[in-house]
């Protein structure tokens, strides 16, 4: 073989061999990139046969262009190998994840289910509520401590699988959130709030990581708002005067504990939960326990 036949053979053999060489490439083409949300991911590589994905919050697939749904706004690598035999190439991107806007989650109980929408003017409690609830933290948890016409409250971890007569109340998921205020926010029944430590051990008032309280709660007189407005120095809005009036609640806790959603549908689950039996420390008898999905964000 002459020289020159040598050089073109060598190039086309390396010609061959790059051709043969996978290139990873995709794009996001969702153009509602929120929480919760399905994010799509178009496939664009060329040269390849298998794909592993890797979303930046834990979640992997294989699928040529999947969709995947993030539980949390946020800044997320996104990175994805595609391989054909031995040979692999890899693309990253950096995708932007808003927050959800008018979230409604279920939340499922052995005495029926509750539908709950969750307050875009409490943003650091709702996304940690979403957060907990697309890692399933809630999922077999207990309602642990009862009380009728006060509150039913869960959001304990260490309730799941808690031995009968075992006392709870105290687990978290190691950190609390600042508290968001609000006098439009209240303690009507049905109020979804963040349960927390003490003012002796907590004066900013900040609440529990993962606990929470739904608001059964008693008749209201509007002359005790009236006084509660005097004490903590707010106005109510006439609605919510309103409201407190038709629906009842427990107003003493206004501007002391975030409210950060309400039931809208499954109010008698409340009353079935709060009349059940319960032990010295509030725990039912019975476990009830919940479970808690993402239903709705628009």
């Amino acid at each position: 073989m002459n020289f020159k036949n040598y050089i073109l053979l060598v190039l086309t053999m390396l010609s061959l061999k790059l051709m043969a060489q996978p290139e990873a490439n995709f794009e996001c083409t969702s153009t509602n990139k929120k929480a919760f949300s399905n994010i799509y991911f178009k496939n664009t590589s060329k040269k390849s046969s298998t794909y592993a994905w890797d979303f930046g919050d834990g979640g992997k697939s294989t699928e040529m262009s999947p969709t995947h749904q993030y539980s949390a706004a946020g800044t997320y690598s996104v990175s994805l190998k595609a391989s054909k035999g031995k040979k692999q190439s890899e693309k990253t991107m950096t995708i932007e994840i808003g927050a959800p806007e008018h979230c409604t989650v279920e939340i499922e109980t052995p005495f029926g289910t509750m539908t709950v929408v969750l307050y875009d003017q409490t943003p650091q409690h709702r996304d940690n509520f979403l957060k907990l609830v697309g890692q399933g933290f809630y999922d077999s948890l207990l309602f642990h401590r009862v009380i009728n016409g006060f509150m039913i409250q869960g959001g304990d971890p260490t309730s799941k699988g808690a031995a009968p007569g075992v006392h709870l109340g105290s687990g978290g998921p190691g950190y609390t959130i600042p508290a968001e205020f609000n006098s439009a926010l209240v303690h009507t029944k049905g109020a979804l709030a963040a349960a927390r430590m003490s003012d002796a051990v907590n004066p900013d008032k900040r609440s529990s990581g993962s606990q929470f309280y739904i608001v059964h709660g008693r008749p209201v007189d509007p002359r005790s708002l009236s006084r509660n407005e005097a004490a903590k120095g707010f106005n109510y809005p006439k609605d919510v005067i309103e409201k407190y009036e038709r629906l009842g609640g427990t107003p003493f806790l206004d501007m002391d504990y975030t409210v950060f959603g309400e039931v809208i549908k499954g109010l008698d689950i409340i009353d079935k939960i709060a009349a059940v039996p319960t032990q010295p420390g509030d725990r039912p008898k019975e476990d009830v326990w919940m479970k808690i999905r993402v239903v709705n964000n628009n």
